[in-house]
């Protein structure tokens, strides 16, 4: 029978065995792989390591790693784990592998650079672990979310749902733009609300909500009228912004902000029973004007307030407003930029249009003179609610 002895041998005649300063003269060759347990990983590490747990190396190594190709450096605290995780990652099909003599504890008594890497809490694991569970996510991508910060326009039928998904998934700044206040008649849709709010500014109420559901949360919140006069500044620092807003005169006053700001706008809309979604890129896919150059006339506009709503359509809408924002801050996926979503709850069905720059757009455009920011209420009647 075969002693661990044995076992560690027999795996070490089989692999490649690599010198701590090697590694690190040629850091930017390797990719570090981190086979130690979280409280070992916590207390330090090689800046920019891959942490996969010796014990989960086979389910979640693919994920991490994906090219099998990859120059792989593997360590652990003294060497041993790391020989055995390097012959694992040889015999699931990775080519170059080595293992680290000595590991972190030689990295470190060499005096090699490591630091303590920030991490996620105990109860943050805890309540983002299914994200975790995601390769395209992870800690990483979940320290990421919680450095993001994103701006609603609204705290209505589409900021409601968006702002309370966004919450949940652990987005670490979200500012809030309202100035009214909560009415019944918002209750059939603004799900941030309740009727012990009724009378309440927005900003408040949404601010109740969220920090009841995420401790993790900041919420910033605007009760002021959204102008020419202080857009920019409150847009300011902003990774992406969430237009729930209900009127033209806004949407361009936005669209011209995010141009000059460089942020990106999820755009969401609804009437009656119909939604759309899309996302403007600065500069990369069109913005705003390209797709809609001139308002409609305002009687061929009319609001939620004018022409109704289905209650659960900003649901739907505000969700996907939401997946487009987590898209864009980790960097998933096919955003919607250049393309039109476009939902029908009368018959359950989406369709997808493509949008093009515009050339000649006077905001965007090859030609386009500086952006001014100015108001456009006389361009058509604002309407006065938030979806």
């Amino acid at each position: 029978m075969s002693s661990p002895r044995d076992l560690l041998n027999a795996a070490k005649a089989e692999i490649r065995e690599i010198d701590p300063h090697e590694v690190a003269d040629h850091l930017e060759h390797y990719t570090l792989l981190d086979v130690r347990e979280p409280d070992e990983y916590e207390q330090g590490a090689v800046p920019g390591a891959v942490h996969v747990p010796r014990g989960n190396l086979e389910f979640s190594i693919e994920g991490r790693i994906p090219d099998k190709n990859a120059p792989i450096a593997v360590y652990c605290a003294g060497g041993v784990r790391s020989a055995f995780a390097t012959k694992t990652l040889q015999e699931l099909g990775y080519t170059d592998v080595v293992s680290v003599i000595g590991g972190f504890n030689k990295w470190k008594d060499e005096g090699l650079v490591w630091k303590t890497p920030r991490t996620l809490s105990a109860d943050q694991r805890n309540r983002y672990q299914r994200h975790l569970l995601l390769p395209e996510v992870g800690e990483k991508g979940q320290m990421k979310l919680l450095d993001s910060k994103v701006l609603l326009l609204g705290a209505g039928g589409l900021g409601s749902p968006a702002a309370l998904y966004l919450a949940a998934a652990g987005v670490g700044t979200l500012g809030i733009i309202d100035m009214d206040v909560v009415d019944a008649s918002n209750l059939q849709r603004q799900v941030l609300h309740n009727m012990d709010r009724i009378g309440m500014r927005k900003v408040d109420s949404a601010r109740a909500t969220l920090e009841a559901m995420n401790p993790d949360i900041v919420v910033k919140t605007y009760d002021t009228r959204l102008g020419a006069d202080n857009i920019l500044d409150i847009i300011d620092g902003y990774d992406v912004i969430l237009d729930g807003t209900d009127n033209f005169p806004t949407r361009y006053l936005v669209n011209d902000a995010a141009l000059l700001k460089n942020i990106p706008v999820v755009h969401g809309s609804i009437f009656r029973f119909e939604g759309q979604v899309t996302v403007f890129s600065p500069y990369v896919g069109p913005c705003y004007r390209c797709m809609i150059p001139e308002p409609p006339p305002a009687e061929l506009a009319p609001s939620c307030a004018e022409a109704g709503v289905l209650g659960v359509l900003p649901g739907i809408v505000g969700s996907i407003q939401a997946i487009e924002t987590i898209k864009i801050l980790l960097d998933l996926g096919e955003p919607l930029i250049g393309r039109l979503l476009t939902y029908d709850s009368m018959d359950q069905s989406f369709r997808t249009f493509k949008v093009r720059r515009d050339p000649e757009c006077p905001a965007c455009g090859e030609h386009a003179a500086p952006i001014v920011i100015a108001e456009y209420d006389d361009l058509c009647m604002p309407h006065a609610v938030l979806a």
